[in-house]
């Protein structure tokens, strides 16, 4: 049975925020499902090993009017891809009455999809779930899952020389605003205080935009610096076998923070100007949001108050 989900949030959150949602239809079906996601997603970078997982489709459209699938004449092209591969049943994760004909035309015999004409505050998790037990009689409430090999992970653990007699931590430094990256001094004050009693080894992970390169090297130019070693020349890819390699993630609201938890690692989610709901659904995650708030969403613009010592002690929690 071939099976597609269409998945066209942005980013690398959203998608893996639903591939507890993959992965149920892959068990009820009993086969991997094929997804249809954007390119921003960089789900070839992470989910090429994940075995509920089968043919990776981009969907090419954004903001440029000139991409195989925008506009009128791309969902032609879309039909034109979606229908050599034969799908028996797509379950479509949104309610454009776009997507529905694309599905109809393409063939596709089975189509399940959210309510027509009802995107207007659809909530991330609730949305999903309310669907997949209506449509599918499916209760899902499993955290998200991505994997990789055992190979990979020796591999990484000997190119980088981890040693598992030390405390190795991923540093998620980066984020895709600079509302949501939390200053180099933050870090450096949790460096400070879990080296004087532990011994730390901390990955530093990030993109290169300039803010994320400044705060990357403010680290790195530091007396910690013989402590640190720097990702942000490395894919994804390359990337998600040194997470699996460390014990526990510190990270900012990014793409780091998703990927760690769904490989199974504790994350401290530092969470400024997001809604709490992207650093809690998995648990996995630990949230620490800005002093003197109740909860955070858009324009908190908090991530000069987030406490060193709540990151602390949130870490003395875990590795105890």
């Amino acid at each position: 049975m071939k099976i597609l989900a269409v998945q066209n949030r942005m980013g690398v959150g959203d998608t893996i925020i639903f591939l507890p949602y993959i992965k149920a239809l892959s068990k009820k079906f009993n086969s991997p499902v094929s997804i249809l996601v954007k390119e921003n997603s960089k789900a070839n970078q992470y989910l090429g090993q994940t075995n509920y997982i089968d043919e990776i489709l981009i969907l090419e459209r954004d903001n440029d009017i000139n991409k195989r699938h925008s506009g009128f004449l791309g969902s032609f092209n879309l039909i034109k891809d979606l229908k050599k591969y034969k799908f028996d049943k797509i379950i479509i994760f949104n309610s454009s009455f776009r997507y529905r004909m694309i599905a109809k035309f393409s063939n596709i015999p089975d189509i399940y999809q959210y309510p027509l004409f009802q995107k207007t505050n659809q909530h991330i998790i609730n949305a999903p779930r309310k669907f997949m037990k209506d449509k599918l009689d499916l209760v899902v409430d499993e955290d998200p899952v991505v994997q990789i090999n055992d190979d990979s992970i020796l591999k990484a653990s000997e190119k980088f020389k981890i040693n598992k007699n030390e405390i190795n931590i991923l540093l998620g430094i980066g984020g895709s605003g600079s509302t949501k990256r939390i200053p180099a001094k933050t870090f450096l004050n949790v460096i400070e205080k879990i080296t004087s009693e532990k011994n730390c080894k901390f990955f530093l992970a990030t993109g290169n935009n300039s803010e994320e390169q400044e705060i990357l090297n403010e680290i790195l130019q530091s007396k910690f610096k013989n402590n640190c070693t720097r990702l942000d020349n490395l894919s994804i890819k390359e990337i998600l076998p040194v997470i699996k390699n460390c014990i526990l993630s510190i990270c900012n609201d990014s793409s780091f923070s998703h990927l760690s938890a769904a490989l199974g690692v504790n994350t401290i989610t530092l969470m400024a100007d997001t809604p709490l709901i992207y650093g809690s659904y998995s648990s996995k995650m630990f949230p620490i949001i800005p002093d003197g708030v109740k909860t955070v969403s858009h324009n908190t613009l908090g991530k000069d108050k987030i406490n060193p010592q709540k990151i602390f002690d949130k870490i003395i929690e875990i590795l105890n």
